[in-house]
């Protein structure tokens, strides 16, 4: 199995940005999606992003234009950055391969406070 770390969490203050980074121990398959999810308090997790083959991104609507999600398959990364960030965009960021069935990271903090 995949193992998967974020970084690139932290406090931020509103309209402002972060980049997530996320790392992936081994060569993951290119025809395998990858994407963002979040987990605010009480709520359920949620899909920001994913990328497929070809390039193909795939955003949560309440996101487009704000977040951009991108990968390098040479380093088996995976990156969302996160622009004109709002308080509700608070959450734990997890990194995953291959959907809800698939690798998880531990998650990374994302605070949105002035």
């Amino acid at each position: 199995q995949v193992q998967l770390v974020e970084s690139g969490g932290g406090l931020v203050q509103p309209g402002g940005s972060l980049r997530l980074s996320c790392a992936a121990s081994r060569s993951i398959n290119f025809y395998v999606a990858m994407g963002w999810y979040r987990q605010a308090p009480g709520k359920q997790r949620e899909l920001v992003a994913d990328i497929r083959s070809g390039g193909i991104t795939n955003y949560a609507d309440s996101l487009k234009g704000r977040f951009t999600i991108s990968r390098d398959n040479a380093k088996n990364m995976v990156y969302l950055q996160m622009n004109s960030l709002k308080p509700e965009d608070t959450a734990v960021y997890y990194c995953n391969y291959g959907g809800a069935g698939g690798s998880w990271g531990q998650g990374t903090q994302v605070t949105v406070s002035s």
